[in-house]
């Protein structure tokens, strides 16, 4: 999460969709802010405490951390944004940024299908902490009622056009996004499925198919389900 109070606006950083790439390109404004000296002092608080203090936003918290935790009528006129992913595409990142960066936490399910029947067991709980792309994508962008309380949410797939919009809205000119973790080490995310693999995805992942409107297929109708033409995590 990433708040500015000179540019109004407030980041909500879902993991595995391009947040560290827009995070790291917009950080130089918020080091702008008159309250970024206050900001800093606060997360190494937090962090000297072993976050055992309410001193700061952490990096992919919801956005209803925010809502109870700032003053709402700042809340409110903040400009709250996010993006999203293609929930069967975010997987196959996940499987390889776990894969690349720390192989030692798949405990012997190597192969992606093992991995995903292994990670959506509802039998076998999910350690939040090895991968938090178990976690649904629309609950970082609702209030306690289910109602969405962000005014802008971006696509993934629609990275550069929706990173533009949201400069504008923000009013800076939009600068060149950063390119952070970009993968290259896998292909079009629709080979690594079978019908079953892509059912578990569907069914662990439906209010976010429903709400955000994604397909498996991106020849199928639908925001978003067209597959990127470069890939950043």
């Amino acid at each position: 999460m990433l708040l500015s109070v000179k540019y109004n606006f407030l980041f909500v950083h879902i993991a595995k969709t391009a947040g560290t790439s827009v995070r790291s390109t917009l950080e130089r404004y918020r080091r702008r802010d008159p309250y970024y000296f206050l900001q800093f002092i606060c997360s190494r608080l937090s962090h000297l405490s072993g976050h055992r203090i309410g001193s700061k936003l952490p990096r992919h918290a919801k956005v209803i951390a925010a809502y109870e935790m700032l003053p709402r009528e700042f809340f409110n006129q903040l400009f709250k944004f996010a993006f999203v992913r293609n929930p069967w595409d975010l997987q196959v990142s996940s499987f390889h940024h776990i894969r690349r960066e720390r192989p030692h936490l798949l405990q012997g399910h190597s192969e992606f299908a093992d991995f995903l029947r292994h990670k959506l067991d509802p039998d076998r709980p999910y350690q939040y902490h090895i991968d938090t792309s178990i976690e649904l994508q629309s609950d970082y962008l609702v209030d306690l009622h289910g109602k969405v309380i962000v005014d802008f949410i971006g696509r993934f797939e629609r990275l550069n056009d929706d990173f533009t919009e949201i400069c504008s809205r923000i009013g800076i000119v939009p600068p060149q996004l950063l390119h952070r973790r970009k993968a290259d080490d896998r292909g079009d995310y629709r080979q690594y499925y079978d019908t079953a693999t892509a059912d578990l995805v569907a069914r662990h992942f439906a209010p976010d198919i429903e709400l955000l409107g994604y397909r498996f297929d991106p020849e199928a109708a639908g925001p978003g389900s067209a597959a990127p033409e470069e890939t950043r995590e």
